[in-house]
C-alpha cells in the first residue's frame, strides 16, 4: 500500500495518463447517456467534466499537468471544426432554398448571444479582460478562444463559458422546443448550433439527423460571422474596447 502513492505519482506526471483519463471519463458519459436513453441531463460532456474534475480535485493535480497530457484532444478540435464544411457542401442545394430564413435566423442568434452575455454583464459590473471573454461564448471553441486573444481576453475562461454555454444549450434545447412547438428538425437543429456550438450539435444529431445537420451548419455559420462582428461590437458598440 505504502507504494501506491509512488505509483501514482508517477503515473500522473506522463502525458498519456490524462488523455486516457479524459477518454475513458467521456465513455463512461457516453455509456450513462445511453442507459438513461439519452436524456437531457444526462449530457456526455457534463459527466466527463464532473468526472475529471474531481479526480483532479481528489489527486491535487494542477489544471497545466493535465492540459499537458489532454491537449492533443484540444488540438482535434480545430480540424473539428473546418469538417464541419462537409455537412455545409453535402446539403448546398437545401441551404441554398433556405438562404434567407437561415441568414436571419444566423443574424439574430448570433448578435443576441454576444449583446445579451456583453450588456448584462456589463450591468452587473463586469468590464476589462472579463467582459471580452464573455462575447464569444456561443461559438466553437477553438475560434472563441482565437477571438478572446486577440481582443484582450482571457482565454482559460473563455473556453469554460463556451463549455457551459454548450452544456446548458444541449440540456435545455429539447424541452425549450417543444414547448414552443417547434416541429421542424431544420429549424431546431439551427438553432442550437448557433446557440451551443458542438456539444449542442453533438445533442441534435442524438435527436434527428436533419436537425444535428442543420446544427453543424449553424455552428458552423455562426463561427465565422462571430469572428467578423465581435471585434466591431467591442469597439464600437461598447464604446471602446472594455
Amino acid at each position: 500500500m505504502t507504494e501506491l502513492p509512488d505509483i501514482w505519482s508517477y503515473l500522473s506526471s506522463e502525458p498519456l495518463a490524462w488523455l486516457t483519463a479524459t477518454l475513458v471519463a467521456y465513455l463512461i458519459g457516453d455509456w450513462c447517456a445511453q442507459t438513461t436513453g439519452r436524456g437531457p441531463l444526462a449530457n456526455p460532456v457534463l459527466i466527463a467534466v464532473i468526472l475529471l474534475g474531481t479526480v483532479l480535485v481528489l489527486t491535487d493535480t494542477p489544471y497545466q499537468t493535465y492540459f499537458e497530457g489532454a491537449q492533443f484532444v484540444h488540438f482535434m478540435l480545430g480540424p473539428v471544426t473546418v469538417a464541419l464544411a462537409v455537412p455545409l457542401y453535402q446539403n448546398r442545394a437545401l441551404v441554398r432554398k433556405s438562404f434567407f430564413p437561415m441568414a436571419g435566423a444566423l443574424l439574430a442568434g448570433s448578435l443576441t448571444a454576444i449583446l445579451s452575455a456583453l450588456f448584462v454583464a456589463k450591468a452587473m459590473g463586469v468590464s476589462g479582460a472579463e467582459l471580452i471573454s464573455l462575447a464569444p461564448k456561443s461559438t466553437t471553441a477553438p475560434i472563441a478562444i482565437g477571438i478572446a486573444e486577440n481582443m484582450g481576453g482571457l482565454p482559460t475562461l473563455t473556453a469554460v463559458l463556451v463549455i457551459l454555454t454548450g452544456i446548458i444549450g444541449a440540456i435545455t434545447v429539447t424541452p425549450i422546443m417543444n414547448a414552443m412547438r417547434i416541429t421542424d428538425w431544420r429549424a431546431r437543429g439551427f438553432a442550437v448550433g448557433v446557440a451551443a456550438h458542438g456539444i449542442g450539435t453533438a445533442r441534435a444529431f442524438h435527436v434527428n439527423q436533419t436537425a444535428g445537420t442543420f446544427a453543424g451548419i449553424g455552428m458552423g455559420l455562426n463561427a465565422l460571422l462571430t469572428a467578423v462582428i465581435t471585434p466591431y461590437i467591442l469597439t464600437n458598440i461598447l464604446g471602446g474596447t472594455p
